[in-house]
């Protein structure tokens, strides 16, 4: 009997009891051993042939599989007994002797990155902080959001802000919590190794928890979702109190901030649906809360799919920080992380309808960003999820004509990441400029790094060693290289021999644009 989880986990196999060639041999020894005896065999197991008539008969123990002289089991038993106590005593000495374990091996550079790279979200904790968050310079802020609202009147505590700033962008936020998922997913045992998946796991939930209160999560049937909590729009001047107008630390806030809700937002929708939905699979052994995280995900991408609209119209506050260029690509994202977490192949057909892939952007080669993999476009992380489950569950009809163009312009997507097909620039340090030298550019390569890295183990699970650029195969190493090459730029391999991760590394950017620290100082 075969399990198959449509995350395509291991592939369970339970045999029904038979008996191996061992066990039948043993059976046929044993029978041999308790046939009846003639008077001749009694005679030479009991007492052997060279004992005397009238001898005093010596007493002897059936094990089953051999008959034993008693006086030698019985010492035979005794020595095993003795020496098995000698040598419990030795161990138990050798236990309590205070002795010197061997240090560990120093973490690795990218361990070490990891450390401080998951203290950001730390940092960016909204709320109650608990006493281990490991940030001496944050504490509880904003504690009435949600409250202050006149129009919503819930509490809305929680969350993580954005960057420097004390706004809680929903949008951003939960493609934050999709990716981590997604890590965790891939690369549990790996943050197990460095004591990071207790961790990282209740950084998950912090956000999930969160979004859980931004609509109405024990509903199948939702009308609106919170979009964001506070302002960050100074065009109108100061005359009311904002995010961005008033510079001070999320601890000293003490003006009200506003909630903006949407009713027709597919976008903010369904990636919310993809963080709860891949947070249910990262937390799938506590049953209760990954079921709760499922409902909340369903209710989600079914608003998103009836009240179809983008989440940040023009001029507001959400088109100027986190506008959204379109809804397709998250449909496809969103379906595609709701299936591996229901199982259900209503969200698979969705993912793979022709028209969505078309107005996803999928066929768009020829697009400047075609490949980027960002919070706005999720199209790329996608085709790289939904090429994984061709990999290793190829579903076949009617999925596969779509899971094969997706795993097509997978390839194609590396391949671009390659300097020499000169898709993408790379700067004289060997950076890859994905948003073409527009500013912010890291957030990009970090991203492109993960996908490469991600589909090359895919590769390797497969047993396909390699991939095409047209006529040219290349081997998964080449992905690897390119993911290293830049990983190992942010870290400090480049012009300025500067690490862009606070606290890694000689040398690292002190003042941070984060108005919670003193002074913009990080300690």
């Amino acid at each position: 009997m075969f399990g198959r989880d449509p995350w395509g986990g291991p592939l369970e196999i339970s045999n029904a009891d038979s008996a191996t060639d061992d066990d039948r041999s043993r059976d046929l020894d044993r029978g041999a051993l308790m046939r009846q005896l003639d008077e001749t065999q009694q005679s030479w197991l009991l007492a052997g042939p060279g004992d005397q008539a009238g001898k005093k008969k010596k007493k002897y123990v059936d094990l089953g599989c051999m008959v034993l002289d008693r006086k030698i089991f019985m010492w035979t038993v005794g020595t095993i007994l003795g020496v098995g106590l000698f040598i419990g005593f030795v161990m138990m000495i050798v236990k309590l002797v205070p002795h010197k374990r061997p240090p560990p091996p120093p973490p690795d550079q990218y361990t070490q990155a990891l450390h401080k790279a998951l203290m950001f979200f730390n940092a960016q904790r909204s709320g109650p902080l608990p006493k281990h968050n490991g940030v001496s310079w944050r504490g509880n802020s904003c504690m009435k959001d949600g409250l202050s609202d006149s129009t919503v009147r819930k509490s809305l505590v929680g969350g993580f802000y954005d960057a420097g700033d004390a706004i809680k962008f929903n949008y951003p936020m939960a493609w934050s919590m999709t990716m981590l998922s997604w890590s965790v997913i891939e690369y549990k045992a790996k943050y197990e190794a460095i004591g990071e998946l207790d961790h990282v796991k209740e950084l998950i939930k912090w956000g999930t928890d969160y979004l859980l209160k931004t609509f109405n999560s024990s509903a199948d049937t939702i009308d609106r979702i919170v979009a964001q909590v506070g302002v960050g729009d100074t065009s109108k001047g100061g005359a009311q109190p904002n995010d961005h107008y008033c510079w001070m630390r999320p601890e000293d806030i003490d003006y009200p901030r506003p909630v903006t809700e949407c009713h027709s937002c597919s976008d903010l929708a369904s990636e919310m649906a993809a963080a709860l939905a891949a947070a249910s699979i990262v937390f799938k052994d506590s049953k209760t809360y990954s079921d709760k995280l499922v409902r909340g995900a369903k209710a989600l991408y079914k608003f998103g799919r009836l009240q179809r609209g983008r989440y940040s119209p023009n001029g507001s506050d959400q088109a100027i920080f986190y506008n959204s260029t379109s809804y397709w690509d998250e449909f496809v994202w969103g379906g595609a992380w709701m299936y591996f977490a229901t199982g259900n192949n209503t969200y698979l057909s969705v993912a793979t309808a022709p028209g969505m892939a078309k107005h996803a952007g999928a066929y768009w080669l020829d697009s400047p960003n075609y490949g980027v993999f960002t919070w706005d476009d999720k199209l790329p992380g996608a085709q790289v999820l939904l090429s994984r489950l061709r990999l290793f569950l190829s579903p076949g009809y009617p999925y596969e004509e779509i899971l094969r163009t997706f795993h097509n312009q997978t390839d194609n997507v590396m391949c671009s990441y390659l300097p020499m097909y000169n898709s993408f620039n790379f700067t004289k340090g060997g950076m890859i400029q994905l948003n073409h030298g527009r500013p912010q550019p890291l957030q990009y390569v970090v991203n492109a790094a993960f996908l490469a890295s991600l589909y090359s183990d895919y590769l390797d699970a497969a047993d396909t060693p390699g991939w095409y650029c047209g006529p040219t195969f290349y081997t998964t190493e080449v992905l690897r290289k390119f993911a290293r090459s830049q990983l190992d730029y942010v870290l400090g391999k480049n012009p300025l021999k500067m690490s862009y991760v606070v606290g890694f590394g000689n040398k690292y950017p002190k003042r941070a644009h984060h108005r919670a620290t003193l002074q913009g100082h990080v300690h």
